[in-house]
């Protein structure tokens, strides 16, 4: 399936971050962004910050979908999102949810913020906490089909195994 730059690749930083949990630290949190974000390096501070934001990320996931929106509405109004178009770079005309003098904070905010609000308008069924029991793994569901419940082909291995071996113990339990 294909997102636009915030549904998709905001959306992606947003499970990435939550993935990382309350233990990043500037270095990972540093290699989430590079190649992605134009985020040089992510202070000590920064990363409290962005671990505090990302608390407010997984409950997104973690909600039914009446919820997202209010959630998701929260997020934007706290990032002080103010969509407007760049061109920079040499880059084909696209959304910047806030000033690039924001600072790294206020740019993760707003752009997980913005890719979230997306996934939300544009394919709300498309994302959520795997479903292996023990696994709070967030995703965001790309494929073509769009029926993923689990965060990685390795969970729903385990998941698929585990009821077939259930199904097998009761047919030789009589």
């Amino acid at each position: 399936m294909h997102f636009n730059p915030y549904g998709g690749a905001a959306a992606q930083i947003a499970t990435d971050l939550i993935n990382l949990g309350d233990a990043a630290g500037p270095a990972e949190l540093t290699a989430i962004f590079k190649d992605r974000m134009t985020i040089a390096a992510v202070q000590e501070h920064e990363a409290t910050e962005i671990v505090t934001w990302t608390r407010r990320l997984r409950r997104v996931f973690e909600a039914g979908p009446a919820a997202r929106v209010d959630l998701v509405n929260a997020l934007l109004r706290d990032s002080a999102s103010k969509p407007y178009i760049s061109t920079h770079d040499g880059k084909a005309p696209h959304l910047h949810y806030v000033d690039a003098q924001a600072g790294t904070v206020g740019r993760v905010r707003a752009y997980t913020a913005g890719g979230l609000a997306h996934l939300v308008c544009d394919a709300p069924d498309r994302f959520g906490v795997c479903s292996r029991e023990g696994c709070d793994t967030v995703y965001v569901d790309t494929s073509r089909n769009g029926r993923r419940r689990f965060c990685s082909t390795r969970c729903a291995t385990r998941v698929h195994v585990a009821d077939h071996r259930t199904r097998q113990a009761g047919q030789y339990a009589t």
